[in-house]
């Protein structure tokens, strides 16, 4: 169980090194999370807490982020903020968190999840649905109707397509997340 003086803690380390509009959509997210995870009968304290962290990195320098998570492949190189999930899990470890389904939903907000990481898909609908952003809207009302995998599947797919009409080259992450839901879905 998660106290919540911890969470209250960690929250307090966010705010201070996030500016004052990423730390408001950061708690819009921890609050869909929660939300997304009861909905879908999850561990609504570890998807609190993932989300509260998700982007403790966000507004770092490129040079800090590459620090706390050196680049793995060219994507990384050329675009650090690419980084800031895996930063802000290590932040997370260094600040003590050690549940893992946490730590890979914080990692794993950037990137995507695999199709079995329940708590990494309710962290990533809600960061790319919380209502401060003004876009996807479904995908919300699908996960709080406890349909998550199939909103995780459109949100990833969204994004894909997203990048793709931008000319931007998904990470290797992403395509792998997309992969693994369209075999799932094949295989379904």
């Amino acid at each position: 169980m998660i106290s919540t003086g911890s969470v209250v803690d960690y929250a307090e380390k966010v705010r201070q090194l996030v500016k004052p509009e990423r730390y408001e959509h950061i708690l819009r997210v921890a609050e869909l999370a929660a939300q997304i995870a009861k909905a879908n009968a999850l561990d609504e304290g570890k998807a609190y807490l993932a989300a509260i962290l998700h982007d403790a990195a966000r507004d770092l320098s490129g040079e800090r982020l590459q620090e706390l998570a050196p680049p793995e492949n060219e994507i990384e190189r050329n675009h650090p903020l690419a980084l800031h999930g895996r930063a802000g899990r290590r932040l997370a470890q260094e600040w003590g968190v050690e549940d893992e389904e946490v730590l890979e939903a914080i990692e794993g907000h950037v990137y995507g999840v695999s199709p079995d990481h329940k708590i990494g898909m309710a962290l990533y609908i809600a960061d790319v649905s919380e209502p401060g952003r003004g876009v996807n809207h479904e995908i919300r009302e699908m996960a709080l109707s406890g349909r998550l995998e199939e909103a995780y599947q459109k949100a990833v797919i969204c994004k894909v397509r997203y990048l793709q009409q931008k000319g931007i080259t998904p990470h290797p992450r992403t395509w792998a997340a997309y992969q693994a839901l369209q075999q799932s879905r094949d295989a379904g």
